[in-house]
Order: C-alpha cells, then sequence, then structure tokens
C-alpha cells in the first residue's frame, strides 16, 4: 500500500499538522509519499525529505497552485492519483477545501477528520460534536481521507528522502485568485499554540475582549481563541473561533475565559492537555472537563492573574 501525503506549507517551510498527519499515513502501511504544491516552494520540499519516514517528495512548483486554490490542486492529486491506495491530508481549512473535491472526481467517498487508524481500510472519527466515536470501515479502492492533526503526535526529523518534479494538471479556468485580506500577528498560530486563551460572550465587548485577553496572552506567549457566541457578538474575528464549526485545537495548556463550555466548544478543545475554566457560574458545562477551575468575576481575576505573571523575555 502506498499513500501520497498533501503537504501543507506555506511553500518555505512545513506546518506542523503536516507532521501529525505524517504518523496517521504512516500507521496505514506502506511507503508514504509526501506532495509540496506551490509556488517556489523548495524550501518545503527540502523540509519535508527530511522527516521520518518519508519514501519520496513530489515536488510542484507552478503560478497556478500559489494560492491553494482546490481547483488546480485537486486536479494535480488526480493526476497522480493512480499510483497511490490512499490520498491523505490534514483536516485544516485547506484539507477540508480540497479533499471533498478530489473524492469527488475519483467518485470515492472521503473519510473525515480520523482520529485513529484501526487498520488500512477501517478508521475512527468522532461525531455528534465528539460525543461519541464512530468505526468507519471504506470499501472504496482508494481511500481519501482527512485527519485530525491533534490527534497524533508529530513525526520528527531523520529521514533523507529524495526530492522529485512532477508536472502540473491544468484545471482549466474553473477558478482564478482575486486577493485576500490576512490579518498578521505576533503571535503563534492557533492551531500549533502551546497555549491557547479563549474567552467568550461574557466579555460584554470587543474592548474588553482585547484588554483583558491580550496582556495575559503576551505574557503567556499564547494564542488567542473564542467562543463561536463571542465571535458571533462581534468580539474576536472569525479565525479565532474554537469549536465544532471552528478550529480545532489540543495544546499543552488551554484557559477557558467567560465560556460555559457548550459541547459545540468542547469538540474542539477537550483534548488540550490541561484545561483551565474561569467562569462566575459554578455550574457551568465547562468545569465538568476543567482540570482546574476559578469561580469568580473575569474582569476581576485577569487582571490579577495578569499581574501574577511574569513578564516574558
Amino acid at each position: 500500500m502506498t499513500t501520497l501525503l498533501i503537504a501543507e506549507h506555506d511553500n518555505a517551510s512545513l506546518k506542523e499538522p503536516t507532521a501529525r498527519a505524517l504518523t496517521a499515513a504512516a500507521e496505514l502501511g506502506g511507503a508514504v509519499h509526501v506532495l509540496v504544491a506551490g509556488t517556489n516552494c523548495a524550501g518545503a520540499a527540502e523540509a519535508a525529505a527530511k522527516l521520518a519516514g518519508v519514501a519520496k517528495v513530489l515536488k510542484a512548483d507552478d503560478a497556478s497552485l500559489a494560492h491553494e486554490l482546490a481547483e488546480p490542486l485537486a486536479a494535480l492529486i488526480v493526476s497522480l492519483a493512480p499510483a497511490y491506495d490512499a490520498l491523505v491530508a490534514p483536516a485544516t481549512t485547506s484539507g477540508k477545501n480540497v479533499m471533498p473535491r478530489v473524492a469527488a472526481l475519483l467518485d470515492v467517498m472521503q473519510v473525515s477528520e480520523i482520529i485513529k487508524v484501526v487498520s488500512p481500510d477501517t478508521f475512527e472519527r468522532p461525531i455528534y460534536a465528539g460525543n461519541a466515536i464512530e468505526t468507519v470501515q471504506s470499501s472504496d479502492a482508494k481511500k481519501v481521507i482527512t485527519v485530525r492533526a491533534s490527534a497524533f503526535k508529530a513525526a520528527g526529523e531523520g529521514g533523507s528522502a529524495p526530492v522529485e518534479t512532477v508536472a502540473v494538471a491544468s484545471a482549466g479556468d474553473l477558478s482564478s485568485w482575486s486577493g485576500a485580506e490576512i490579518a498578521k500577528s505576533e503571535r503563534p498560530e492557533l492551531t500549533a499554540a502551546r497555549i491557547v486563551i479563549s474567552g467568550g460572550r461574557a466579555f460584554a465587548s470587543a474592548e474588553n475582549f482585547k484588554r483583558y485577553l491580550e496582556p495575559i496572552a503576551d505574557k503567556l506567549g499564547a494564542a488567542i481563541g473564542a467562543s463561536r457566541a463571542a465571535v458571533d457578538a462581534g468580539y474576536a474575528p472569525n479565525d479565532f473561533q474554537v469549536g465544532q464549526t471552528g478550529k480545532v485545537v489540543a495544546p499543552d495548556l488551554y484557559i477557558a475565559c467567560g465560556i460555559s463550555g457548550a459541547i459545540q466548544h468542547l469538540a474542539g478543545m477537550k483534548d488540550a492537555k490541561v484545561i483551565v475554566a474561569i467562569n462566575k457560574d459554578p455550574d457551568a458545562p465547562i468545569f465538568q472537563v476543567a482540570d482546574f477551575g476559578l469561580v469568580g468575576d473575569l474582569f476581576q481575576l485577569l487582571p490579577e492573574l495578569e499581574a501574577a505573571l511574569p513578564a516574558r523575555t
């Protein structure tokens, strides 16, 4: 069995979900090849070649792949598919955008967000906002899989795989790049951060959300997250949302501030190693999953927490 893993990268380097998805791909058995598709992506291809367990790196360098549009990337993956038994990608925004199209073009069923490889054709995945685990067995000859990266350990380095350049398949004029508004931040990316501090609707305004959370995040070197209620209220941007309809995170430390703990939010953060909850309601569901809980007014407790933290050097 040979597996093709679609790398998540910024052309210069790999993103952590790739190394985590590689662990899942390796558990399928057989050789794992990594596809690095982008523009001027030699740096990412070299990084992929150093990952332990990679047999070969396929580099596709073309202007049409510069912005991870689903149509040209899916066309490339489908053109390579005949040589592979499984096509795997991290269940990131990009993976969720591209892989369903790949599955449709190949006329197979996608197996989404797996958290465990039982065998080469059988997988476990969460359903009902993580309240149940479903075992899925695929009878398709070619498997199309997305991996919930937080469920797997990242593969280490130590490999020296060859890098091979592949031709880029044309996707026609189905889509074109118009532009993007990208928010820049010195904080770590939410899904890769070791510490995440999140806020909920209890902050009452965008000004309070920023005023009380940012100083603590700066001292901890943490990423900032938010509940859907906080995002819907306009306190935080969409890319801060943690939960079933947002991002799934599994940091070493997750601090939930003013978040009640609806199952939709828990689905996005319950795999954190340590969960700390701050809420004025002692019966809030978040305390049922928290390792440490603090009952009180967050507008009083968060400034005290900030004052107790040493400045980050």
